[in-house]
Formats: structure tokens, C-alpha cells, sequence
């Protein structure tokens, strides 16, 4: 029996989130609907505009945010990560200890750094914006890496957003050769389309030959294959993983089980906050994987929970609601 379900990689953020308006929004200069890179510099400008807006500050990262989401329906999982030796930092790593996710919880060098932070910006029609200084997780490299942790996991899982990073992409392929060798699955997601226009030759390396399964929205499908229609993606997409998933917003989601194509559908809600329903959505199909569901089946729960946290303010679910939606979910399964 493997000691981990889950073994992730990925940024180390302290999220911070607020309530703005579209006007607000074009003031503050922030792209909408995707995440932006910053330095120090634009950072200190944003938090400067946003004045004594309220903030919600939590652990982050999409990778971490997966990592959560799985432990809440008891996975077990392991994050790789890069914090500063900062007040953020310890935040940043007590706060992952208290969702019950296990990490590297080592400083490395910070080369003057301080913890990385991101600053996402909801606007009334639930959108979210977000400009993400990296700090110094953007050093990410092969040290944080606990390759103990990996081989004794199930599957491994790789965040989208270390394509921007030359060391995190390394530290990828180094991890990706320890995981084929001792069996464990490898799964991807492409994380945001900004990741496909600025950073395509990253991703691709992050790619590498292939993995088990792919995380993407439907924007992000039709971007990386250059189509119109989501469905000009299957027939390439199935070249490049054994099998993925494809979400759709409203419209629920398009799974490849490597075998057949099964079309998930989502429950009408009103939407307050999309922000991190891609990242509740693969952790709950991950933690139900490792769980011995089959693909379609982990994605009807991943559509249920990915449906709730948007109707609520912050990037995840209390963990008694998320472990509820699990529970009931499981229930249907055995009295349906």
C-alpha cells in the first residue's frame, strides 16, 4: 500500500481576495478573467489602489488549492512547494498543515525573496482576476523536491503554472522520471490560458511525452490546439494523455476515459466566485481516482463540487461542506 494518494507540485501563494467592480477593475489596469504576472513593484500598486478594500487571505496556489480539496474527502496528500523564511511563509505552511496536507516544510534559499502572494479581484458577475507576484516560489527547483513522497504516491500531480519557471520545469522532468519508474500516474493541468499564450514551449515541456491524464478548461483545450469548436480537440488531446478531462463552465464537462467519451452535465447555481473551481474540481476528481472511481464517475463529483465553491466567497469549501458533498455523493453510488 503506497503512503500518499496524491503527490503535488506546484506555486506557494498567500491569496488575498476582493470585491471589485468592473470600473475598478480597468482603474487598477487588470486584465479580466485571467492571471497576470507581476514584479514587487506592480504589486505594491495594486495593494496601494485597493486601499482598506476587505481581504480573505488563505493558502493558495491551484495545485495547493487541489491538494485541499482531495484531503478534504480523506486523501492522502503531499505538496512540493517554495516559501521565504517570512511571516507569510510560516502562515503559508501552517495553514497547509491545518487542511491536512503533508509538505517539504524546508526553507530553501529565498535569494532575498519573500513568499509569494496573489491578489484575486471578484467582480459582481463572479469573474475572477488575478495578478500573481511569485516571489520566491518562482525559484522552484529540484531541492524542494521529497522524492520519498513521490514514489510512495498514487498519482503525481503537476500545475500548469511552473511552465513561467526554468527551475520548477526542471524540477518536473526530474520528478516526472522518478514517478515512470516507480509506477505512479502523472497528471496535468494547463492551469490558464495565459500559460498557453506566453509560456506554450514551458507547458509543452511540462507535457514532456505524454501524461495519464489533463486538466483543461474549454478555452484552454481550443487555445493549445488552435481550434474553434471544443471538440476539434478530442481526436489530438487523446495523441497526448491516456485520458482528461475538459470542463465547461455551465455546460459541465467532456471526459476521455481512454476508452469512451462521456459528457458530464453541471446543476444551474448562481455564481459569486468562480475563483478556484477548476482547482476544487481536479482535486475532488483526483481524491475519488485514488479512491478506485473511474474517471466519469470522479468527474460527476468533481462537477458537484467545483458547482458548490462557486456559490460561495474564497477558493475552497469549509471541509465539513466538501466532505459532505462527498459523503451524499457516495451514498447515491451505493443506495442510487
Amino acid at each position: 500500500m503506497r503512503k500518499y494518494d496524491i503527490y503535488g507540485i506546484g506555486n506557494a501563494l498567500v491569496d488575498s481576495e476582493y470585491r471589485v467592480d468592473d470600473q475598478e477593475l480597468a482603474n487598477l489596469g487588470v486584465e479580466k478573467g485571467t492571471m497576470t504576472l507581476i514584479d514587487a513593484e506592480r504589486r505594491a500598486e495594486l495593494l496601494r489602489g485597493l486601499g482598506e478594500l476587505p481581504g480573505k487571505r488563505a493558502s493558495g496556489g491551484s495545485a495547493a488549492n487541489s491538494m485541499i480539496a482531495a484531503a478534504q474527502i480523506g486523501a492522502r496528500c503531499f505538496y512540493s512547494c517554495k516559501v521565504a523564511p517570512d511571516e507569510l511563509g510560516e502562515f503559508y505552511l501552517r495553514d497547509l498543515r491545518a487542511c491536512d496536507v503533508e509538505s517539504n516544510e524546508h526553507h530553501s534559499e529565498a535569494n532575498g525573496h519573500s513568499t509569494g502572494t496573489c491578489l484575486v479581484l471578484i467582480t459582481p458577475d463572479a469573474e475572477r482576476s488575478m495578478s500573481t507576484y511569485l516571489g520566491a516560489t518562482a525559484d522552484i527547483s529540484s531541492a524542494e523536491l521529497v522524492l520519498d513522497a513521490l514514489t510512495q504516491s498514487k498519482f503525481f500531480y503537476i500545475e500548469g503554472y511552473l511552465s513561467a519557471s526554468p527551475t520548477g520545469r526542471r524540477a518536473v522532468t526530474v520528478a516526472r522520471q522518478a514517478a515512470r519508474n516507480a509506477g505512479v500516474q502523472i497528471a496535468l493541468t494547463l492551469s490558464d490560458v495565459n500559460m498557453i499564450r506566453f509560456c506554450r514551449e514551458g507547458l509543452e515541456e511540462l507535457w514532456g511525452d505524454g501524461v495519464d491524464l489533463l486538466f483543461s478548461n474549454e478555452e484552454e483545450a481550443k487555445l493549445m490546439f488552435g481550434v474553434n469548436d471544443v471538440r476539434q480537440v478530442v481526436e489530438p488531446m487523446k495523441q497526448r494523455c491516456q485520458s482528461f478531462v475538459i470542463t465547461r463552465g455551465k455546460d459541465g464537462a467532456l471526459v476521455w476515459d481512454g476508452d469512451r467519451i462521456v459528457e458530464i452535465s453541471a446543476a444551474p447555481v448562481k455564481p459569486l466566485d468562480t475563483n478556484g473551481a477548476g482547482d476544487m474540481f481536479a482535486g475532488s476528481v483526483l481524491g475519488c481516482l485514488s479512491k478506485g472511481l473511474n474517471l466519469a464517475t470522479a468527474a460527476k463529483l468533481g462537477t458537484l463540487a467545483a458547482g458548490e465553491l462557486i456559490q460561495h466567497f474564497g477558493p475552497r469549501l469549509p471541509s465539513e461542506v466538501t466532505s459532505k458533498i462527498h459523503r451524499d455523493f457516495m451514498g447515491r453510488l451505493v443506495h442510487p
